[in-house]
C-alpha cells in the first residue's frame, strides 16, 4: 500500500479528532495535542488514507505508530501481505490493535510489550479523595501546602498561559535543562503547545498561584468521554506539595466528570517511573513494537 506521508498541520485536526473517536483503543501518544507538540522532535508525519490517518516518525529512526481510525473494519491479513511490510519497524501499538493483529495474522506478528511506553491509568476520584494509607505521604504534603501558601486556583486562559511559560523557563533553569537532552526536547513540546493555545482545540489546564506569581500548572484534554489526558504538569520546587496540590487540585476543579486520568508513560526513566507509580494506577494502557515476520 503505498501511503503519500506530509507534514502534520493544525487545519486537519478537526478531521482526525473524528477519526481518532473511532480508533477502538486510544493511547496518549494518539491525542492531537501529543503529537502537535512533539511533532518536532521525532519528525512526524501523517498520511491519510479512505479512513484511517498512518503516522510515522522520522527521528532518532524511522518508524510507523499505530493507524488512528476504525482499524478494526480492516483486513490485516490482505493489508500485510505485502513484503515491504516486513521491513517496518512499529512502535507504541495500542494493546487491543496487537491483540487484533494476533488474530488475523497469527505468528507473523512478532512485535514484543515495551514497558517503558505503557500508559498510567488512574481513578480521578482515589486523586481527588486521597484515602487510606497508600495515599497518605501525598494527602500530607497537600495539606502542607495549603496550609503554608496563600494560594489561588486559576484555570488556564490565554493570558495565563503568558504566566505558565514564564514558571516553564524558571523551572527550565531550576532543572538545567540545557544539559539534558529530553528536558530540552520536553520544553520545546511545551512551547509549541503554550504558543498555539488558541488554536489547539479540547486543550485546558490550569494553575496555582502565590502572591501573583505562578507557581504550579497543567496541561490537560479529553482523550475520550470518560478519560482525561495530563500532558504536562510542572510546580515551583520552592513550594513545598505543589505537585501534590496542582494534581488533587486539577482533578477536583476542573476534571472530577472524568472517570479515569491518563499520565503518559515514563520512558523508562526510573526517577519518572518512580514517581508515577507512586499514585498508586489502576491499569496500565500497554503498547508494542517491532517487525512483523
Amino acid at each position: 500500500m503505498k501511503l503519500d506521508f506530509q507534514p502534520i498541520s493544525l487545519d486537519r485536526q478537526k478531521e482526525y479528532g473524528e477519526r481518532l473517536r473511532l480508533m477502538p483503543q486510544v493511547s496518549s501518544d494518539y491525542s492531537f495535542v501529543h503529537f502537535w507538540s512533539w511533532r518536532n522532535e521525532y519528525q512526524l508525519e501523517w498520511a491519510w488514507d479512505t479512513e484511517l490517518v498512518w503516522i510515522r516518525q522520522n527521528y532518532p529512526s524511522q518508524m510507523y505508530w499505530a493507524p488512528v481510525g476504525p482499524w478494526n473494519r480492516r483486513d490485516w491479513q490482505r493489508v500485510f501481505q505485502d513484503p515491504e511490510w516486513q521491513t517496518i519497524q512499529f512502535t507504541r501499538i495500542p494493546e487491543a490493535l496487537f491483540t487484533r493483529w494476533k488474530q488475523d495474522i497469527g505468528p507473523a506478528c512478532a512485535l514484543q510489550s515495551n514497558r517503558d511506553h505503557w500508559d498510567y491509568l488512574y481513578s480521578v476520584q482515589e486523586l481527588i479523595e486521597l484515602k487510606g494509607n497508600r495515599f497518605h505521604r501525598k494527602k500530607n504534603l497537600l495539606r502542607q501546602f495549603v496550609r503554608n501558601y496563600a494560594y489561588e486556583y486559576l484555570p488556564l486562559t490565554e493570558e495565563l498561559v503568558e504566566k505558565a511559560l514564564t514558571l516553564q523557563t524558571e523551572w527550565c533553569l531550576w532543572r538545567d535543562c540545557e544539559d539534558s537532552t529530553t528536558l530540552e526536547a520536553e520544553n520545546r513540546a511545551i512551547l509549541n503547545v503554550f504558543t498555539h493555545w488558541q488554536e489547539l482545540k479540547g486543550v485546558f489546564g490550569a494553575g496555582l498561584s502565590v502572591d501573583g506569581n505562578m507557581v504550579a500548572y497543567t496541561v490537560a484534554e479529553p482523550l475520550d468521554d470518560s478519560t482525561v489526558l495530563i500532558h504536562f504538569e510542572k510546580g515551583c520546587p520552592e513550594h513545598k506539595g505543589v505537585y501534590q496540590a496542582i494534581n488533587q487540585m486539577f482533578l477536583e476543579n476542573s476534571a472530577a466528570h472524568f472517570s479515569t486520568v491518563n499520565r503518559e508513560q515514563d520512558i523508562g526513566d526510573s526517577g519518572l517511573r518512580k514517581s508515577k507509580e507512586s499514585y498508586n494506577p489502576k491499569a496500565y494502557l500497554k503498547k508494542y513494537g517491532g517487525r512483523l515476520r
